[in-house]
């Protein structure tokens, strides 16, 4: 069945690129031999979003319909094998540009990740997904106490909207190779490999650098990328331009300022200029109770349980030692990523006392004790005042 797209100029000057490369009767092109051309001219060629994200255009994984310059093509070629398709010609010449660039072209066909079974969206999600809903190039930091969901919420989010998303773990020992990329031998051959940042800048993905605030000064190489701005890649003398969806979001426990507190060993204070191209910083806090009771009973439920009392129990009892630990009654906080810990412990021991003294091991001995003591009178039903201010290892009841 014959389908018409609407081409524009550009469009028009990608397919006869394409053609020009891999032959004049070319009617499929996969997704490395898009890169090869866009590589070659990327002041020319922006990455073919209006064919990869067609449905009707996309063949299999990383395999797409080449239209007309008409913009008219066979909807019916859906039903000839992939194998069929590919001519020896276009495959050959495939490699040999890959072989020629001496650089090894990105082989996952997605990075839209998995969705995380029985997330509850709270906090900042909203947020979230409106700005990479909207697809603007629009950096964000997100800050708050450790294992409140900020990670998952970005992960998250990207899953739903079916955005692509790469992920840069961040440490005082991350540089611009790590995060641009280098050259690597690879079968006896120096190649150059593309590192997160412009993987991410390529595929129009969401960038998460993770852990920012634990970076040196050496992560000032990514000022020009928070800027949305093309980055030149000297070591192979090569523009690298960001595809439109493209955007950075990072997260901490600090906000860039050091830990004074000394909670939060190794991280760092950012440079005023890197923070200030953030244009916005949200502050994520533990979710509410019934929020917190609803995200551990959809744990429970992934293995088939139903443990309503001691849901409520374990949110309660982070309650009472998070709001002392905000007074500065203790030193530990039991956050809602350990209460998820606690949940799947209990799931395979079936012991609940078990479970939670295995979590809670991290601690010293005396916060490890209060914390469990504190649980027992909390399942016994005793009365907890939650509101008075306790040393590390005495709560009052």
């Amino acid at each position: 069945m014959k389908k018409v797209i609407k081409m524009s100029a550009k469009r028009v000057a990608l397919v006869s690129a394409v053609r020009a490369a891999y032959g004049e009767e070319a009617s499929v092109v996969t997704r490395k031999e898009l890169q090869a051309i866009v590589d070659v001219e990327p002041r020319v060629h922006s990455w073919p979003t209006w064919l990869v994200n067609n449905d009707d255009l996309r063949l299999d994984r990383g395999l797409y319909v080449l239209p007309q310059d008409n913009g008219s093509y066979d909807d019916g070629s859906k039903e000839v094998s992939v194998s069929e398709m590919i001519t020896p010609e276009a495959s050959s010449l495939a490699t040999v540009s890959l072989a020629t660039n001496v650089e090894v072209q990105d082989e996952q066909d997605s990075y839209v990740p998995a969705k995380y079974s029985g997330y509850v969206p709270f906090g900042n999600f909203s947020t979230v997904r409106d700005v990479l809903k909207s697809g603007t190039f629009y950096p964000m930091f997100i800050t708050g106490l450790s294992g409140n969901g900020k990670t998952l919420m970005v992960q998250e989010t990207c899953a739903r909207l079916k955005r692509e998303y790469v992920r840069a773990n961040v440490t005082i020992e991350t540089d611009e190779d790590d995060l641009i990329g280098g050259f690597r031998l690879l079968n006896g051959e120096t190649v150059w490999h593309d590192g997160p940042v412009i993987t991410a800048m390529k595929r129009g993905a969401v960038l998460l650098l993770d852990e920012i605030d634990l970076a040196s000064n050496k992560i000032m190489c990514l000022q020009p990328i928070l800027e949305g701005s093309s980055i030149y890649i000297k070591k192979i003398g090569k523009w690298v331009h960001p595809v439109p969806g493209f955007t950075v979001i990072a997260t901490a426990n600090t906000k860039g300022q050091g830990s004074d507190d000394g909670r939060f060993i190794g991280t760092n204070v950012l440079n005023e200029a890197f923070l200030e191209r953030f244009p916005i910083t949200l502050e994520q806090s533990y979710p509410g109770t019934k929020m917190e009771e609803k995200i551990l009973t959809n744990e429970f439920a992934k293995s088939d349980k139903t443990e309503p009392e001691l849901v409520v129990n374990l949110v309660r009892w982070a309650d009472v030692i998070r709001k002392t630990f905000s007074e500065g009654g203790c030193d530990e906080i039991i956050s809602t990523r350990r209460l998820v810990h606690i949940v799947n412990a209990y799931n395979i021991f079936e012991d609940k006392m078990k479970a939670i003294q295995l979590t809670v091991n991290r601690f010293d001995d005396e916060t490890k004790e209060s914390f469990l003591d504190l649980f027992t009178k909390i399942d016994a039903g005793v009365e907890i005042e939650e509101n008075v201010e306790t040393d590390e290892e005495e709560f009052d009841v």
